[in-house]
């Protein structure tokens, strides 16, 4: 089978077929196997280190050559699955992400297995192209609810994915890993191929705008890279701010680009829309809350302080913050129901106090295990819930036309926004270390959770400027 992206003519009139059951299934069990694929190597970098003769900083470049790839590809995809149809365009990508997942699964070395990773992380394009083919073919009333179930699977993958590896390496090998997400992939692909009808594209002629496109890759990959490498925690202060620089100047190239371009790769218009640049910022400050908190929680499992801190073992935080990860998938289901009966402003409101409540309390309360597995549920319950909503609000506030772009922007934004909330509560856990080397002192924690709390309860402020919707009767 050869899939082309060749323009299409116009379509007139054309309704779209409505979506069946068993084509929003093999979407969703699409996203399942997706979010397992990314989700893997975590567990098994120990075991990768071994086998490929690796340090920790090249187990690192692992997950790093998937993310970047990512933020890259997101972007791109939605743009073109917004001109050429979400199908059309997400076979080519699961394409490329088996070829990558046969890759990885055969890689002898380092260097293959990268490659590999770089072909997988075109599955960070596959979510807003979800949408698309989600908007185009479900009733208006039921889009949102759809919606939510698609993200809450994809998130069920990475659960599906940290449970699984270690099974999967040691009871088989390290290929595993790779290839058995892989071969669903290749099947769920095949079903979405065969059940799915075809989404009409855009009815636009114009010629894609291939330097707005250029410029944005490159700003959103110098972005990405200068964060990972600020993460390394080693840059002298001239390095970082010579990529804020970088950044700065790719974008307002970018911006100049998209000013004068005919059809431009995202019209700055719908940037300015309050609905999405409220939903930008809401999605980074909802991003960058969830990461701190899954930095600082899991570190004051492990330690054993004077006072504070419990000395888990992997596989004890491994299962305390297990229900975390199923709190988030339980608000990704009922997240569009929410917006459906409630509207976007009232449940990301509702959403910001409970969060902000909470990580106060836990940093007044946090000598026993169960406050902070409760707290940490609750949040990833909330910030759930949230996120979906905007995302579900997102792709139904703009035209049509602008689903797949609109969204995948929100995915960036979210990407960006746990890497630089992770990259805080590192800092912060760093800089406070307390009596005993290396150990954060217990005030360390308290002001990670204050942070926290801060960021979140900021997002009141963005939440004013929403529009209040009508909910559904």
């Amino acid at each position: 089978m050869e899939i082309t992206l060749d323009s299409p003519a116009p379509v007139e009139g054309r309704r779209p077929a409505r979506i069946g059951k068993p084509a929003i299934g093999a979407l969703g069990v699409l996203a399942l196997a997706l979010g397992t694929l990314q989700t893997v190597v975590d567990p098994a970098r120990p075991m990768l280190e071994r086998e490929l003769g690796i340090d920790s900083a090249g187990a690192a470049l692992i997950v790093s050559t998937l993310l970047v790839t990512g933020a890259v590809i997101a972007p791109i995809a939605g743009k073109l699955g917004d001109r050429y149809g979400g199908k059309r365009v997400l076979l080519v990508l699961m394409a490329l992400v088996s070829a990558g997942g046969v890759l990885s699964s055969l890689a002898p070395s380092l260097p293959l297995l990268l490659v590999g990773q770089m072909l997988q992380g075109a599955m960070v394009g596959a979510l807003p192209l979800s949408f698309i083919l989600v908007r185009k073919n479900f009733p208006p009333g039921q889009t949102q609810v759809a919606i939510g179930v698609v993200s809450a699977l994809f998130t069920a993958g990475g659960i599906v994915g940290t449970l699984t590896a270690g099974p999967l390496a040691e009871g088989l090998s390290w290929n595993w890993i790779f290839g058995a997400p892989t071969i669903v992939i290749i099947a769920a692909t095949l079903l979405v191929h065969r059940l799915m009808p075809d989404d009409p594209p855009s009815q636009q002629d114009t010629a894609i705008d291939w330097p707005g496109v250029a410029l944005l890759s490159a700003t959103l990959l110098a972005l990405t890279l200068g964060l990972l490498a600020v993460s390394g925690g080693s840059m002298p202060p001239l390095a970082v701010g010579g990529i804020v620089l970088v950044v700065a100047a790719l974008a307002a190239a970018w911006v100049a680009v998209e000013r004068r371009a005919v059809s431009p790769m995202v019209d700055l218009r719908m940037l300015a829309a309050p609905a999405m640049w409220s939903a930008t910022v809401l999605t980074f400050g909802i991003a960058a809350t969830s990461a701190m908190l899954n930095t600082v929680i899991p570190k004051l499992f492990e330690v054993s302080g004077d006072g504070y801190g419990f000395g888990a073992n992997t596989t004890d935080i491994g299962l305390l913050i297990l229900p975390g990860h199923l709190a988030g998938v339980v608000a990704g289901s009922v997240g569009g129901l929410a917006v459906q009966r409630y509207g976007t402003r009232a449940v990301v409101a509702v959403s910001a106090v409970a969060s902000t409540g909470l990580l106060i309390g836990v940093a007044a309360m946090h000598d026993a295990a169960w406050q902070l597995v409760v707290v940490r549920a609750l949040v990833a319950f909330a910030g759930g819930l949230a996120t979906t909503a905007l995302l579900a609000s997102t792709a139904t506030a703009v035209a049509a036309k602008d689903t797949g772009i609109a969204t995948s922007l929100l995915v960036v934004i979210r990407l960006i926004g746990a890497v630089l909330g992770g990259q805080i509560a590192g800092s912060i856990l760093a800089a406070g270390v307390g009596s005993v080397p290396g150990l954060p002192a217990e005030s360390a924690f308290v002001t990670g959770f204050v942070v926290a709390a801060v960021v979140a309860g900021l997002s009141l402020v963005v939440v004013r400027y929403m529009k209040k919707e009508v909910p559904a009767s």
